[in-house]
């Protein structure tokens, strides 16, 4: 059982409400781009940990498998 982009994007935008978040996947492999003022100061292990800490549940339950996280301060992406 996979879950689903949307679902994905809610557990994360549960977490962090303030996200702008994309999340693309295929039913087993995912990448999530969020792009938060949260993260102003954490380093990247840091926001990847809030993250994966917002998707813990599905990881567990086996309907996330692979996560790929691109995450930024609304600076950062910015800056891109």
């Amino acid at each position: 059982m996979s879950i689903s982009n949307d679902a994905v994007t809610e557990l994360i935008q549960t977490r962090l409400p303030d996200a702008q978040i994309t999340v693309q996947g295929d039913g087993y492999k995912y990448q999530a781009e969020v792009i938060s003022a949260s993260f102003q100061g954490l380093s990247k292990v840091k926001r990847h940990q809030v993250i994966y800490a917002a998707v813990s549940e599905a990881i567990s339950s086996g309907q996330l498998h692979a996560l790929t996280i691109v995450a930024y301060t609304p600076e950062e992406k910015a800056a891109l």
